[in-house]
Formats: C-alpha cells, sequence, structure tokens
C-alpha cells in the first residue's frame, strides 16, 4: 500500500519528514492536498524539488517523462507532493486490482482535477493515458503514477501500450509524466531493459537517496538540542538517514541512542520485520539464499570465498544480482588496485539492512519467543565495533559532500594488513590525506596511520610529488 509522508508535532510546532508512510487509503487526495498546505517543515530535498519544478517549466514546451526511484520508505511520494503542491496535480495510484477499477478511480481524479468531462468508464489504462496525452495538447498537465511497477501485475501490456501513445503525441504534448514505484529492481527493468517497450522514453531518471549525515544532525538538533554524537551516530546507524525511520524515532520521542533502541526492540516495531518485507519481494523465491549471504557480509565476512563457506554453494551468480540488479551490496577493492577477483570485499551499502541482518535477523529465534531484553543486551554488547563501521560511514558520507577530494576510497595490502580507513585525493591541488577513523580520539595513533600510509605510497606508486597529510576522525569531530 502506497504511503504518504507523516505528520509530526513536537514541542509545539507541526513538522513533516520526507518520508512515504501514512496509509493513502485512509484519506482522499484531496485530503492530503489540503493537509499539505499548512505551514510544515519539509527537511532537505531542495535540489531534488528545485528539478522537478524546472522539468515541469519544460513540460510546459516540450513532453517530460521522469522516472522517480529509491529504496523503499525513502520519501519518493512526498517528495513529488512538495514539489508540486503548488498546483492541482493528477496523482494515480496503481492498486492491485482489476483495469477497468483502476481506471474508474482515475476517472474520477481527472474530472475532479481538471474540471472536465472524461469519456466515461475505460476498461483499459491505454484509454485513459491517451485521453490525456490529447488533452495535454490543449493545455498543460502534471500527472503522477505512483507504485508504476504494478502494472507488470495489472496488465503488462500497459508499458506497450503507453510507449505507442508517448511516441505518437508526445512531440505535440505538454505532459510532465512522473511515475515512481517501490520495488528498485522493477523499475529499473522497466526503464534501462532494452527489451522493454519502455527502454529510454524517459527523459529524466531520478533517484532519491537516504538523509546526508548533516541533514541528520539538523533534524536532531531541532528535535534533540541536547543531543550528544553517540546519538547522533546512533541514529545514522540504526536508520541509514531512510526518512520513513527517521520519522518513526523522531515522532515516538525516540532521540537518544537508548531511546532509538528501545523503540526498535520492542513487541509492536515495524523494524522488526522490516528487512524481510521489502527484500522478499525484490528477491522472490530465492530469497533465502540471498539473505545467507546477506546475513554473512553483515557479520563480517566479506570476500566470496568466506561466504561461500557459511552458505555453502557457489554464489557468484547472487552476487553480481545483488550488486548490479538490486544495488544492495557494493564491490570494493583498494584504492588504485586493478580489477581482479582477488582482494575484493563486499559490503552491504544500506545502514538499516547491515543492521538489521546483524542483529535482528540473526537472533530472530530471541523474538519469536519475544525476548527482547536479550537482544538489546546483544546489540549494546556488541554496538562498538558496529558503530565504528558505522562512523566511518559517517565521515566518509561528509567527506563526500564537502566536495573537496576528487578521489575517496579505502585501502589494504593483499595480506589484509596495513588497512586504511579513508584515502582521499584532490588531483587538481595535487593533495592527499590518510585518515584513521575511531570512536574514541585517544585510540588514534598518527605513528601507525603514517606506517600504513607509507606502505601504500610504496605499493602503489602514487601520488609522487603530492602535498600529503594525515587526519585522524573521532566522535568528537562529528
Amino acid at each position: 500500500m502506497n504511503k504518504i509522508s507523516s505528520i509530526i508535532c513536537f514541542n509545539g510546532k507541526t513538522h513533516y519528514l520526507c518520508s512515504s508512510e501514512t496509509a493513502i487509503s485512509e484519506m482522499s487526495v484531496s485530503e492530503i492536498i489540503e493537509e499539505r498546505t499548512n505551514d510544515m517543515r519539509f527537511f532537505d530535498r531542495t535540489d531534488e524539488i528545485a528539478s522537478l519544478r524546472e522539468i515541469r517549466r519544460i513540460s510546459r514546451d516540450n513532453a517530460q517523462f521522469t522516472v522517480v526511484t529509491g529504496r523503499r520508505r525513502i520519501g519518493k511520494t512526498s517528495l513529488v507532493w512538495k514539489a508540486y503542491e503548488d498546483e492541482p496535480i493528477l496523482y494515480f495510484f496503481v492498486a492491485r486490482k482489476a483495469e477497468g477499477d483502476l481506471c474508474e478511480d482515475y476517472r474520477v481524479e481527472i474530472e475532479s482535477k481538471l474540471g472536465v468531462p472524461t469519456m466515461g468508464r475505460a476498461e483499459h489504462f491505454s484509454d485513459v493515458f491517451e485521453y490525456l496525452m490529447k488533452l495535454s495538447m490543449e493545455r498543460p498537465i502534471t500527472l503522477f503514477i505512483d507504485e508504476f511497477q504494478e502494472f507488470f501485475r495489472v496488465n503488462k501490456s500497459v508499458y506497450s501500450d503507453m510507449q505507442r501513445i508517448w511516441d505518437i503525441y508526445s512531440t505535440k504534448a505538454h505532459m510532465n509524466l512522473v511515475v515512481c514505484g517501490s520495488i528498485y529492481s522493477m523499475m529499473t527493468k522497466i526503464f534501462k531493459d532494452k527489451k522493454e517497450p519502455l527502454y529510454n522514453r524517459q527523459t529524466r531518471f531520478m533517484t532519491v537517496r537516504p538523509f546526508t549525515p548533516t541533514v541528520l544532525k539538523e533534524i536532531l538538533a531541532e528535535y534533540h538540542p541536547g543531543h550528544t554524537s553517540e546519538d547522533l551516530l546512533a541514529l545514522y546507524s540504526f536508520t541509514g538517514g531512510v526518512a520513513k525511520y527517521v520519522q518513526l524515532l523522531v515522532d515516538a520521542g525516540a532521540t537518544t541512542k537508548s531511546a532509538m533502541l528501545d523503540n526498535i526492540i520492542k513487541a509492536d516495531s515495524i523494524f522488526l520485520g522490516e528487512g524481510k518485507a521489502i527484500l522478499i519481494e525484490e528477491f522472490g523465491k530465492d530469497y533465502g539464499v540471498y539473505f545467507s549471504i546477506l546475513s554473512a557480509i553483515a557479520r563480517g565476512k566479506t570476500s566470496r570465498s568466506e561466504i561461500e563457506n557459511i552458505v555453502g554453494r557457489e554464489i557468484g551468480g547472487y552476487l553480481t544480482k545483488l550488486e548490479n540488479e538490486y544495488e544492495v551490496i557494493a564491490k570494493k577493492q583498494p584504492l588504485f588496485e586493478k580489477s581482479s577477483t582477488k582482494n575484493v570485499r563486499y559490503t552491504i551499502e544500506d545502514n538499516f539492512f547491515t543492521f538489521w541482518f546483524r542483529f535482528i535477523y540473526k537472533y530472530s529465534y530471541m523474538l519469536e519467543i519475544e525476548n527482547y531484553d536479550s537482544l538489546k543486551t546483544i546489540i549494546n554488547r556488541d554496538y562498538e565495533t558496529f558503530s565504528g563501521l558505522m562512523l566511518e560511514r559517517y565521515f566518509r558520507r561528509m567527506l563526500i559532500g564537502s566536495h573537496t577530494y576528487t578521489r575517496i576510497g579505502g585501502w589494504w595490502d593483499r595480506k589484509g594488513e596495513n588497512e586504511i580507513d579513508i584515502v582521499a585525493e584532490n588531483e587538481l591541488n595535487e593533495e592527499a590525506t590518510f585518515y584513521e577513523v575511531k570512536r574514541k580520539a585517544d585510540n588514534i595513533d598518527m605513528d601507525v596511520l603514517e606506517h600504513k600510509a607509507a606502505a601504500f605510497l610504496r605499493a602503489t606508486g602514487e601520488f609522487k610529488g603530492y602535498k600529503i597529510s594525515y587526519k585522524g576522525l573521532s566522535m568528537d569531530d562529528m
């Protein structure tokens, strides 16, 4: 079921986060629009909103077809609503029901928003779409289709019909068509698979990313001004900046590390089943193998051989799909390492999935007998190691966001030794910085870092003539 942004009332102020989780079935589209006219705080997404509004402007002259993607709970629907809150837009939600019933819903929406009579009941979406494309030749129209991938289940021919109609009318139409979907792999297939009818028909492809550490810091500063670095790291570690998860914790007043953990690990928490609910739909019937792989990676088994030893089978094809089709994992190699299957590490890119597989999935047997306290004890026991990894990700993300460097990565030698957390290069200024990341500043040893950097310079032969610097980063620097 598609959902929209939730309202947050905190300290006497009304805000909403860029998430997508209030059930759309619980209110009409008109009610949603009315609700959104209030003076609400919308965090981040300024670039995306500006882009969507520019696309609308261009569509007044040339029809535009924008695809908005991103993982579930990231706030795709809310983003589009926010971008176009200044005009009535057509909102089509693709529910899993008969095509004729969907078309009836869309007919009502058209008559309500555009104030025009339609052709009466239609049984096929192609008729509705062609009507709107023709109408947009006379007046500008913004059409937002949500859960677009569900047409696969309703009627697969919808995509070929849309391709035909778009090709006929788009050169003369003033249509701003925006589609989004929550099953990333299916959305990617629809628009990036050469065999699919809508391949390359889009004029823009927008991916909604998680909140950056800077935005998370802004959110905590507003809802918990006295927050500590530990609180900020916990919010980043548990949610990964996914808007819905942030909203859930803030809405519950869980803005400290301990309160967040209490909110996540409890009987009625949506977090407990979240990983399974999201990924089973992506992976299909082979989800068990994929889950075993991800569980192994989350526990620190990052090489292919280590993962295969745990899973007990050859996993090359699964790893490729996880990386390229589902974009759940990433293949990491030491900086400047020539491409090879050796010295490769796999990581789960999504912080929440890392946390979910590391603790919730692994210890699901405790949850089955409702032993929440024991699970929290285990998480607290292992938290320092887990959050240390997240802290490295935090600073890497901060460095990327600074736009100071032209290349950022990590490095380790073939023995897995002399590991450097972050190597950052600015080739324009011929400067490079080696970073050591530790939770506590007292644990940073600059002599050891310089020794590792020397090993890097010998092994790679890079950064000759560069200005070299060394820095330590800890929770004090967050």
